[in-house]
This record gives C-alpha cells, structure tokens and sequence, in this order.
C-alpha cells in the first residue's frame, strides 16, 4: 500500500524539458550552526514500513528501518557543510516523491562483506530531484533552488529493496524552468 502523508507541503513538476521536480515548499530543518540531525532522523521514522513504486521501473521500494540511522548520521551526511546539508535535511520531507519519480536506474554488486544480508544481491543507484525555496529579506520566496540527488537502495537477503540513503547533492546551476511556474 502506498500512502503520501497530505499534511506535507510537497508537490511534483515538470521543467522545460519534461523532467520531473519534486518542489519541497517548507523549510524545516534550518540552523545557523548546522542542522540538528537527531530532529531529521526523528522526521524520517513517519515513513518506516511505507512501500513506494518507483515511475519509471515500476520496482517497489521499501523504507526500511534502518533509513533514519543511515540517512542522519552517514559518512556522506558527516561531511556536509552549508546549503547541501540544509538540502538533504529538508529532502528527507519528500522521500515518497523522490522515490516515485527516481530515474536512470544503475546496478553495482555487493562487495562488502558487512553488507552481506542487508544488500546481498546488490546496490540500485537512481537519480532524482528537488527544488527548495529561497527567501528574501521580506519574508518571500524570490527563487528556487533546484539539486539533483543519487538515491541508493540496497537489494536484501529478503528479495526487497530498500532505500539505504540519498548521497551527491549537487546544486543545479540550469535555468532549464521559470521560478514563476514553481510558485503555486
């Protein structure tokens, strides 16, 4: 069964060449020091035990409970700084649409040893993403933000795949859509 929780302020777009964006409309995970991934954890155990189709494969994907733990403290969330670890915080508010609208599916072999059980047949890596707004000193949005993510899932002993984390984030520099058409 597939839910989207309807008090979420998320929705999905096409820009000028028909790709899809998934547009995050709240900030709420900010911080001037860094953000507070205990909070962001917390905020990514509503989605444990949901189950999302994937558009363009149409392979489910679980959210198993491991995400929370993986998605705050990984060694790729460690190393952010600045407005890529803001990004992957507030990303987490659109996992379920990200996970729908992921593309470019790439499979990787399991090597390590210590994912022997949690990804035995393997690693997914999609591609997908999102658009964040950015204020002005008024209180608007003057823009969006637009990132492209990799999203990795990881194929367990179970036959299930997981998502496992979202890694890459990357600010896209493109005008390829006009910010008045991400307002709604």
């Amino acid at each position: 069964m597939e839910s989207l929780n309807n008090n979420r302020n998320i929705s999905v777009i096409k820009d000028t060449v028909g790709n899809n964006i998934v547009i995050i409309n709240d900030i709420i995970f900010r911080g001037k020091r860094g953000i507070n991934w205990i909070e962001v954890e917390a905020y990514l155990k509503r989605y444990v035990g949901e189950l999302y189709t994937i558009a363009e494969t149409n392979d489910v994907v679980y959210i198993g409970s491991d995400l929370p733990d993986e998605y705050a403290h990984s060694n790729y969330t460690n190393i952010l700084r600045g407005a890529n670890e803001k990004a992957k915080a507030n990303a987490a508010q659109g996992i379920p649409e990200l996970v729908i609208t992921a593309t470019n599916m790439e499979y990787t072999e399991n090597t390590k040893t210590k994912h022997q059980k949690d990804a035995m047949y393997g690693w997914y890596k999609y591609e997908s993403r999102f658009a964040l707004p950015v204020y002005g000193d008024n209180g608007d949005v003057e823009r969006y933000n637009v990132f492209h993510v990799a999203m990795i899932f990881r194929h367990a002993k179970d036959g299930k795949k997981y998502l496992y984390d979202i890694m890459n984030i990357k600010k896209e520099t493109s005008n390829l859509f006009q910010s008045e058409n991400l307002t709604q």
